[in-house]
C-alpha cells in the first residue's frame, strides 16, 4: 500500500514510537511516560495495559489499533497511514506498544513509512515480554549452569505453509522464547522433538505477565498441547523452553494474590499517588532547565 500524504501541506507534528513495557505500570520508562503527558493523539495496541492508558491526558485523542489472533482491529496498511496522517495534522503522536516495539512489534516497518513520508520521530525502547515475564516468574533466561544463550522467535506464523527449521532452535543448551505461540503449540512442540530436543526439556507458560492475573504453567515439552490449552490460561501469553525453567520454584519472588507489607500493590490509590509524584517531578525539572 503507498503512504498517502496531504500535497501542499508540511508537516509540523511528530511520532514516537513508545515501548509500554510487558503490562506493570511501574516498569514503564520515565522518558515513555513524559511523552505521553505531552501526546495530542495516542495510537495504542491491545497489550498496553490499562494503567498505562490511564496516563494518557484526557484531552488527548485515543485510537484502538491493537492487534490479537485472529481479531485484528486494524490492518498494519492502516496503522501506517494513521500515523502518517495524524502527523500532519497533530503535533504529538504517540505509537504506544506493549513490549519494545522493535522485537516482535512491527516498529521497523511502521517508521519506514515515517521515512517515506518525510516525517519526523525518536525511538522509546520498552522492557520487552521476554525479559519482564522471565523476571516475574524466576526463570532467568541464561545461566552459566543451565543456558548459555537465549533465542526469541514469533510462533503465530503459518507454520504449516511456512514450515521452520527447529534444528536452529534445538541447542539443550539454550533457553528458546516464543512470542504468540499458543494456536501453534502441537506444531511447536513436534517441531522441536523432531530436531532431537528432549521431550522431558522443562517448558513455562506464562499468562498475563507482571500483573496481579499472572498465572505459570510449568510442565515438560511433551505437555506443551496441554499446558497450552488450560482453561485457565489467558492471553497474553508466552513460552520459556528450556532447563533455566527447572529454577522457577526457587527464584519465583512475585506473589499476585500474596499482599505483603513491603511490596507496593498496582491498585487505583497507588496509580494515582505515583502519576501525582512523576508530574510533581517533571515540573521541577522543567522548572530547573527555563532558570537556566
Amino acid at each position: 500500500m503507498e503512504i498517502v500524504t496531504l500535497p501542499g501541506q508540511r508537516a509540523g507534528g511528530k511520532v514516537w514510537l513508545v515501548g509500554a513495557g510487558p503490562g506493570d505500570v511501574e516498569l514503564l520508562t520515565l522518558k515513555a511516560y513524559r511523552i505521553l503527558q505531552t501526546a495530542d493523539v495516542v495510537l495504542y495496541d491491545a497489550l498496553v495495559s490499562e494503567d498505562i492508558m490511564a496516563l494518557v491526558p484526557q484531552n488527548a485523542e485515543k485510537i484502538a489499533v491493537g492487534k490479537r489472533a485472529g481479531k485484528h482491529s486494524a490492518a498494519q496498511d492502516e496503522i501506517n497511514q494513521l500515523l502518517v496522517t495524524k502527523a500532519f495534522t497533530k503535533q504529538n503522536v504517540v505509537r504506544l506498544k506493549g513490549g519494545d516495539p522493535f522485537i516482535f512489534g512491527r516498529g521497523g516497518e511502521e517508521l519506514q513509512s515515517l521515512v517515506e513520508a518525510d516525517l519526523a520521530f525518536e525511538v522509546v525502547p520498552g522492557i520487552t515480554a521476554a525479559s519482564g515475564t522471565s523476571a516475574y516468574a524466576g526463570i532467568p533466561l541464561t545461566h552459566r549452569d543451565y543456558a548459555q544463550g537465549v533465542t526469541f522467535i514469533t510462533g503465530h506464523c503459518q507454520l504449516e505453509s511456512r514450515p521452520m527449521d527447529w534444528r536452529d532452535y534445538a541447542n539443550p543448551n539454550n533457553t528458546l522464547v516464543i512470542y504468540m505461540g499458543i494456536l501453534n503449540a502441537g506444531l511447536i512442540k513436534s517441531g522441536l522433538l523432531e530436531a532431537g530436543r528432549n521431550i522431558d526439556t522443562p517448558v513455562a507458560i506464562v499468562s498475563k505477565a507482571t500483573t496481579q492475573d499472572q498465572r505459570c504453567f510449568i510442565g515438560t515439552l511433551g505437555e506443551l498441547e496441554r499446558l497450552a490449552s488450560h482453561p485457565e490460561l489467558k492471553m497474553p501469553a508466552l513460552m520459556i523452553i528450556g532447563e533455566v525453567v527447572e529454577l522457577a520454584d526457587t527464584l519465583n519472588w512475585f506473589k499476585p494474590d500474596f499482599n505483603q507489607s513491603d511490596t507496593i500493590q498496582n491498585d487505583s490509590t497507588h496509580n494515582t499517588l505515583l502519576h501525582s509524584e512523576l508530574l510533581r517531578g517533571l515540573s521541577q525539572k522543567l522548572k530547573a532547565e527555563l532558570a537556566q
